[in-house]
């Protein structure tokens, strides 16, 4: 049975809490790190938070499919469930406070419906399809700096940036030129939500996971954002080369990042 997207979005929300509640009762207690590939690595939360995430999904919406970065899944042909169920893990393991869960839903590429919450800074962000982003309960928009000189943006680089062609540092260097700031701090879903809220003003990664972008890409879209590739073409989450701005600066950063 399909739900509405109000029955969703609180799943998601719902979800999202529990699993950073979880999660945040190892927070600072330099938990076990395991290598994964390149500079990734994964903690005993991890698991812990997706194992949670996947049994409490099942129980409210069994008839999505559910996908999530440490035990992978399959797509369904309708719905499903984008989860990372600690985004910015190096950080986590670190005891650096940005650090989040990401839960969306999307249907056909598209992002829904998501929630993100990060518990050390207190902030969670979730929208409803068709409807208002919002954070912490209060509505969200994206700003409105028209400028690139008067903007601050957000980037990150791919774990592989030692050897990846596309590793991102020639347009950081572009960007940063051009731009107020650039701020790097490691967890991509939160990156886009600070779009949403209007704290950015853009965003761009290159090579992210679905589960990494589905959640912050549904709130950052029921904000007002403008979501593309690099190049500004339609996006493929999958592919996870992103751009995600006010809309405002969007075509002058395609020049930049592209």
């Amino acid at each position: 049975m399909r739900r509405t997207p109000e029955e969703y979005s609180a799943v998601a929300l719902e979800v999202a809490r529990e699993a950073a509640a979880l999660v945040l009762g190892g927070f600072r207690s330099r938990p076990r790190t395991t290598p994964k590939r390149h500079a990734e690595i994964v903690t005993e939360f991890d698991l812990l938070s997706e194992r949670l995430i996947r049994a409490r999904l099942a129980e409210r919406t069994p008839e999505v499919a559910v996908v999530a970065e440490e035990e992978g899944g399959q797509a369904g042909p309708g719905l499903t469930w984008y989860c990372d169920p600690i985004d910015g893990t190096t950080n986590f393991a670190h005891g650096h406070p940005f650090w989040c869960v990401s839960i969306g839903l999307c249907e056909g590429g598209r992002p829904l419906a998501g929630a993100v919450v990060a518990p050390v800074l207190g902030i969670e962000w979730w929208n409803v399809e068709g409807g208002a982003a919002f954070r912490s309960g209060e509505t969200c928009r994206v700003s409105e700096t028209p400028r690139l000189e008067d903007a601050l943006v957000a980037t990150g680089f791919p774990s592989d940036r030692s050897t990846a062609p596309h590793n991102n540092f020639d347009a950081f260097a572009r960007v940063k030129r051009r731009v107020q700031g650039v701020r790097r701090c490691g967890s991509a879903a939160m990156d886009v939500c600070l779009v949403a809220d209007g704290t950015y003003d853009a965003y761009w990664e290159r090579a992210l996971c679905t589960w990494d972008i589905a959640g912050g890409a549904a709130i950052a879209l029921a904000a007002g954002a403008r979501i593309t590739a690099l190049d500004g073409s339609a996006v493929d989450l999958s592919v996870g080369h992103v751009l995600v701005s006010n809309g405002r600066l969007h075509d002058a950063l395609v020049g930049l990042v592209g």
